[in-house]
């Protein structure tokens, strides 16, 4: 119906905008990406601990800190 409505609205952004809107999505992905790594590494981290508390507590020693 309104086919050429896509294309006018993409031929109306200049290539600032473009350019911006394209840095603004490359920023937030680093972001995510980085946001990401840090809870799985510490997640990994927190796993072990508990992971070792847990074997000190079967063997009755008391836990390591």
């Amino acid at each position: 119906m309104n086919a050429g409505l896509p294309m006018l609205l993409a031929s109306a952004v200049g290539p600032g905008l473009r350019w911006f809107w394209g840095l603004l999505l490359l920023a937030c992905l680093v972001w995510y990406a980085t946001v990401t790594v840090c809870v799985a590494v510490r997640g990994v981290r927190d796993i072990r601990t508990m992971l070792a508390r847990l074997r000190a507590t079967r063997a009755g020693e008391p836990p390591p800190r």
